[in-house]
């Protein structure tokens, strides 16, 4: 596209050409730095050779980034049946930017490097979307009004990337082969040659995505980094991390996840529970977690890596806010564990409104015992209550209270309720034992306070 727009007079330049990247805020650190430069180089370029383009740089909002939704909301990592992040993170912020476009200047046109060669999925909609086609390489955008897509490189295998990649100038002055070799660092076999024939395999299989990514078997691409270059050593904390967010097997076993759904729900499936979000426990485990591992990464890595921020000071307050308004754990263990795991104090106030705090919290947890169910309906009923006080009329208090009881398990399906709480409770216990205590908890009284005791 650079070197077409080129070939123009500068008088009939008259058009932006914004150049986006869409910054997951997870994406591998070598990428999003190589990008990050390449944008600077860009800039630089532009400026000098009278060029339209405008590099810009795309963020998911600051409530959808992943950290906020895993470790705040506790939405488990991402799996087949449940991907919430490439949404979230990568599509919102695109069409954002887009129509903001669109709404500025009538229509835009979206110049996309997607290839058939890339899968073949890839290859089935892009066939599917030529019947609606304006002119060559050309279709309407079927999301978003005023839009159109041209895939100039549609029909290019990966080989021919690398061949024109190799052969053709970059014309704003980076380097390609530095971008081929990153690539082949990515490859097992660290090499990224060019192809011969249909067996000899490309440089251009290899793929990167967010580090976090647990929609892949396994991360390839920065186990091969990692074992190819000394350089990347330093990566290892972030693949272990994201293989424990990965352990399915672990997950069942300890009991990551709520008994209940997001909605308060408790569905069975083969007499066991569809597990929800991840427990209170657990989101304060992956907080710790991610935190340790960015403070050991600043304090042992490279020079580049001593600013590297894994989570943004901005998702930090957003994960507090969903921990102690959303979800009513009005102890504000963020703080606290920030310090624990980092060695510095949260920079931000410690929020208090006087009446309920950790010590309330603590005093709680202590009069409920182990019963983390409880602890959990107590603590919203209590913060429920105490967000209606400062209100001159209490309209509506009954009714937030009652929601709070259905949807934490007081009301509704009891022989479900109870039967999934039995699970929960007794999941340590020997199989006989279970199974002779899960058909006594099914036949439970629908009392309220019976099934509730």
């Amino acid at each position: 596209m650079w070197w077409a727009i080129a070939k123009l007079p500068a008088e009939a330049r008259k058009k932006v050409v914004h150049v986006i990247t869409t910054d997951t805020l997870v994406e591998s650190p070598i990428v999003s730095a190589w990008v990050a430069a390449s944008h600077e180089r860009m800039r630089e370029a532009t400026a000098r050779q009278g060029m339209p383009f405008e590099p810009r740089m795309l963020y998911p909002e600051t409530d959808q980034t992943f950290w906020v939704n895993l470790i705040g909301r506790g939405y488990p990592a991402p799996r087949p049946m449940f991907r919430w992040c490439t949404e979230r993170m990568k599509i919102k912020p695109s069409n954002r930017f887009i129509r903001e476009v669109v709404r500025a200047s009538g229509e835009a046109i979206l110049v996309l490097g997607t290839r058939k060669a890339e899968s073949s999925r890839r290859s089935a909609t892009m066939t599917r979307h030529e019947a609606n086609r304006v002119r060559e390489r050309l279709s309407p955008n079927s999301k978003l009004p005023n839009s159109l897509i041209f895939t100039p490189i549609e029909d290019w295998t990966n080989d021919d990337v690398w061949i024109y990649l190799m052969q053709v100038q970059n014309p704003w002055g980076y380097s390609n082969r530095d971008l081929m070799t990153l690539y082949a660092g990515a490859s097992a076999d660290n090499e990224c040659p060019l192809v011969v024939d249909t067996s000899t395999p490309s440089c251009g299989n290899s793929r990167f995505g967010c580090w976090v990514c647990t929609m892949v078997e396994r991360d390839r691409s920065m186990e091969a980094m990692i074992q190819n270059d000394e350089q990347k050593e330093w990566m290892q904390p972030l693949l272990d991390l994201r293989n424990e967010l990965d352990d399915v097997e672990r997950e069942k076993r300890e009991g990551w996840r709520e008994v209940r759904r997001m909605s308060g729900r408790v569905q069975l499936f083969n007499g066991e529970p569809i597990r929800g979000p991840y427990t209170r426990a657990r989101r304060e485990y992956w907080l710790r977690r991610l935190l340790q591992t960015q403070t050991e990464l600043r304090r042992d890595g490279p020079a580049e890596v001593r600013d590297l921020a894994l989570i943004r000071l901005e998702e930090l307050r957003e994960i507090r806010r969903i921990w102690r308004v959303d979800k009513h754990e009005f102890d504000d263990s963020l703080p606290r564990i920030y310090a624990e795991a980092t060695g510095e104090p949260f920079p931000s106030a410690v929020e208090t409104d006087n009446t309920l705090g950790a010590d309330e919290y603590a005093v709680l947890a202590e009069i409920c015992g182990d019963d983390a169910t409880l602890v959990g309906l107590t603590a919203t009923l209590l913060n429920t209550e105490r967000q209606f006080r400062s209100m001159a009329r209490r309209i509506g208090v009954y009714k937030a209270l009652e929601d709070v009881l259905d949807r934490q398990g007081y009301a509704g399906d009891e022989d479900a309720v109870a039967e999934a709480r039995a699970v929960e409770a007794l999941r340590a216990r020997s199989s006989h034992e279970q199974l002779s205590l899960l058909r006594a908890a099914a036949q439970a009284p629908a009392d309220r306070d019976e099934v509730g005791s």
